[in-house]
């Protein structure tokens, strides 16, 4: 029998819950409140489906530091994911993936696993490519999220902690996560592909392979990553032609020194 909030549609309780399972990782720490408005339950049916999840150990609350509030009343509790409950969104194939990269690594050095998770990027950065890289350059990180999270990421943008400080992308679920634990040549390939999208350098604050609850990446402002290619640039020019000059002059003395007859030390 259906508990009063939940629509007769066909869709079952075990539905409604990994649901409200989901809601939690992409959304999490988040009140019952607002899962409830979100799913559409009363708060008596919302915190039956917690209830469940909090025993099965799906969920859990997270303590936060205190706030001021005005009135009376103890703060809300907010839920978020624990680590059985992200594994319960993990891909089936985490352990066979795991064996084929040792295997991999065991054979052909870790320079072949590195090459592998390059070429398991480009096929995400050659779809996402020309979403991203059309949009405004001040849209590119939500639009990037997006696509993330249309591939199972519960990605989101942020703005970052500073004014003009850049944005952060944060990534509520990682597919491969179990399998990045052990060759974080993965997460390292995922950055280098941010990196190339957005224009501008990115650095990587947080992963879930390293048991953060959110991968957060920092994107620099455009301005800087523009200045920044444009010194790096100038910098590798600078230094090859340095470089250049240099083997001309021991060029020039190994010639000298060929005519004289002499030695060069």
């Amino acid at each position: 029998m259906k508990s009063v909030g939940e629509k007769t549609t066909g869709v079952t309780e075990r539905d409604t819950r990994a649901r409200v399972a989901r809601l939690v990782l992409e959304h999490g720490p988040i009140t019952a409140s607002a899962l409830g408005e979100r799913v559409g339950l009363t708060p008596a049916a919302i915190r039956r489906h917690l209830d469940a999840l909090l025993a099965e150990g799906m969920i859990e609350v997270r303590r936060t530091r205190p706030q001021p509030r005005r009135g009376r009343g103890r703060p809300a509790k907010r839920f978020v994911i624990t680590d059985a409950g992200r594994s319960a969104f993990v891909h089936a194939y985490d352990d066979l993936a795991t064996s084929a990269l040792r295997f991999l690594a065991e054979k052909a050095g870790s320079r072949a696993v590195t090459e592998f998770a390059r070429r398991q990027i480009a096929d995400l950065e050659r779809r996402y490519g020309p979403v991203v890289q059309e949009a405004p350059q001040h849209q590119r990180v939500r639009k990037l999220a997006e696509a993330l999270s249309g591939d199972g990421y519960a990605a989101a943008a942020a703005k970052g902690p500073r004014p003009g400080g850049g944005e952060e992308l944060c990534q509520h679920h990682c597919p491969v996560a179990h399998v990045a634990a052990e060759f974080p040549q993965l997460c390292e390939a995922e950055t280098e592909a941010f990196s190339r999208l957005l224009g501008t350098p990115v650095q990587r604050l947080a992963t879930i392979a390293h048991g953060d609850g959110i991968c957060t990446t920092h994107v620099s402002p455009p301005s800087l990553g523009a200045g920044g290619a444009a010194g790096d640039a100038a910098e590798s020019g600078t230094g090859t032609a340095r470089g250049d000059a240099q083997g001309s002059d021991r060029e020039s003395d190994r010639e000298s020194d060929e005519e004289s007859g002499r030695t060069s030390l």
